[in-house]
């Protein structure tokens, strides 16, 4: 099995058995290709069957020259998968990077918005036209589900079920999750579907989309960043955020409010509780009123 044959077959096998969308995909790929251009710059390519631990080694370690700490983990974790893969279709009987000591990494802490924060961004938005309409909608649905951009910009109108307060979502590895639809988010959503939507022609490809463009087509995630973006500077927003920031606001106030964690697992669509615990950066005064509100000996 020769390297171009191997990566064919390992991203057939994360698109169809594992379900990892084109974005996960290309990632998982990248690291494979990387791994094939340093072998190829050295002037040996031996075929990934019978790579030895030594080479691979020898490739990651000049990697880490040239690339952060978190770019090496990244790098590493995705060149685990790919000869586990390997192992898993009986091409090889060990994984040359199991040694391989990854970076320790440190927590960081996602940007989160205070709910004033949130209002600004909204307020900011010019509602004399059918795109800050939809903007106002595409905020307050971002913030009100916690979606990922890739699930907002996939929002479907079949997937909404106002009748009974929920949502249908595809989040990562095309897995589903219903979502509740508040009240307040309802009501722009709403307002965009009926009263703004059909102004726009769809294109074909776009006619169950939710959010479209001037050109009838549906958003990309590049669109959303880029609104995103330019209503921080609008309010001049003293703080680096993306629209994966109203997910964490969303999950960060829930938190806050008293709400379980593993609810708040459920909504986001986390497949582990541990990816959830992030959002267990509550500052000092927050959980002392939780002790002094529940602890029975208070």
């Amino acid at each position: 099995m020769n390297w171009e044959q191997a990566i064919k077959s390992y991203t057939d096998y994360l698109r169809i058995e594992r379900g990892l969308s084109k974005n996960a995909i290309d990632s998982y790929r990248h690291d494979v290709l990387k791994l094939y251009g340093l072998l190829q710059s050295h002037g040996e390519l031996p075929n990934p069957v019978s790579i030895s631990q030594d080479q691979v080694l020898a490739a990651v370690y000049e990697a880490a020259k040239t690339i952060n700490a978190r770019s090496q983990s990244r790098f590493i974790s995705g060149l685990k998968s790919f000869f586990n893969y390997l192992i898993f279709e009986k091409y090889r009987e060990d994984n040359p990077v199991d040694l391989v000591e990854t970076p320790k990494l440190g927590r960081a802490l996602p940007p989160t918005l205070s709910t004033q924060e949130i209002d600004k961004l909204v307020a900011a938005i010019d509602r004399s036209s059918l795109e800050g309409q939809r903007n106002v909608a595409i905020i307050e649905t971002l913030y009100g589900c916690g979606l990922r951009v890739s699930e907002l910009i996939g929002l479907q109108l079949s997937n909404l079920f106002f009748e009974e307060g929920f949502i249908k979502v595809l989040g990562k590895g095309n897995k589903e999750r219903y979502v509740p639809l508040n009240p307040h988010t309802e009501k722009f959503l709403k307002l965009y579907i009926n009263e703004v939507r059909p102004l726009q022609k769809p294109k074909e490809e776009a006619l169950d989309t939710v959010f479209l463009n001037r050109r009838g087509s549906g958003l990309t995630r590049a669109m959303i960043f880029t609104i995103v973006k330019q209503l921080a500077a609008a309010i001049h927003l003293q703080k680096n955020i993306s629209p994966h920031s109203f997910r964490h606001s969303f999950a960060t106030h829930l938190l806050e409010n008293g709400a379980d964690l593993r609810v708040i697992q459920q909504l986001l669509g986390h497949e582990s509780i541990t990816t959830t615990e992030i959002y267990m950066h509550l500052d000092r005064s927050h959980l002392a009123e939780v002790l002094e509100t529940y602890f029975p000996r208070n």
